[in-house]
């Protein structure tokens, strides 16, 4: 997975791009802890994203919780499928997807 990220003047912006699974959800994980401190807005850009799973879930879950503490998240360019997902699992109310 790749994964670009834009960090400034408390602004992030992270893109990943391919599938958020078990294997590549630790590493998009990695990356949010790393930015979080300081950051008051969290963009995550989900353009290139086809799927995520169970464990993309509970990473999207936990940045949200810690953003709720110190600013917002949002989640722009979701596609049909990935945002299917959200709705199924009730992500879609939790989230605030552009």
């Amino acid at each position: 997975m790749t994964i670009n990220k834009t960090v400034e003047n408390g602004k992030a912006i992270i893109a990943p791009e391919g599938h958020i699974d078990t294997l590549t959800a630790p590493e998009l994980e990695g990356v949010i802890k790393e930015i979080l401190p300081g950051t008051k807005e969290l963009i995550l850009d989900f353009e290139k994203i086809g799927y995520i799973s169970s464990a993309g879930l509970r990473v999207l879950l936990s940045a949200q919780k810690a953003m709720n503490e110190q600013g917002e998240m949002k989640l722009c360019h979701v596609n049909d499928a990935v945002n299917d997902i959200f709705e199924v699992t009730g992500f879609s109310d939790i989230l605030t997807i552009e």
